[in-house]
């Protein structure tokens, strides 16, 4: 799989309150059109304004959930991309809302390949990819029994075995 080829001019934007992230992000996906953006506001309006074909929005400090309810009323396949909310609590909430993705900031450098299995699925969510990917991450941060202490996560589990998600 080449993600250069697959994520090539695509038009993703960026929102997140460290310059540091959005830079990075942008030179992992140096092959696509980035939009940045550094606070709610700036996020809100290019989400109003412009067509992305990928939302990468970080949670705290940018209001990300409020984006995200907005970014997926438009209509933009939207990725979570946090390191201070790092938490099932918010995996749970990104889901609710919508989100096709939730990354952690420490797998940044990975950026493109999780965004082409994003883009494989044409913008619907890569959650059982996700968690094969990334169970054993998940498992070290959240503990080894972080899905079977919450019923939301045994459910999803469940449907991500049984074919329903992706």
């Amino acid at each position: 799989m080449d993600a250069s080829k697959i994520l090539k001019d695509k038009v993703v934007l960026v929102v997140d309150d460290e310059v540091d992230v959005t830079d990075t992000v942008e030179e992992v996906l140096d092959m696509c059109f980035i939009r940045k953006a550094n606070d709610y506001d700036a996020g809100r309006q290019f989400l109003l304004s412009y067509t992305f074909d990928i939302v990468i929005l970080d949670i705290m400090g940018v209001n990300g959930f409020d984006l995200l309810k907005l970014s997926v009323k438009r209509g933009f396949p939207t990725v979570m991309l946090t390191a201070y909310a790092l938490t099932p609590e918010a995996l749970e909430k990104s889901i609710k809302l919508g989100a096709v993705s939730f990354l952690p900031k420490e797998k940044m450098s990975d950026l493109d390949e999780f965004i082409t299995d994003v883009v494989l699925k044409n913008g619907q969510p890569v959650w059982g990819k996700l968690f094969n990917k990334l169970g054993s991450f998940f498992n070290t941060r959240f503990g080894p029994d972080w899905k079977e202490r919450n019923q939301f996560f045994k459910e999803f589990e469940k449907s991500i075995h049984e074919g329903k998600q992706e």
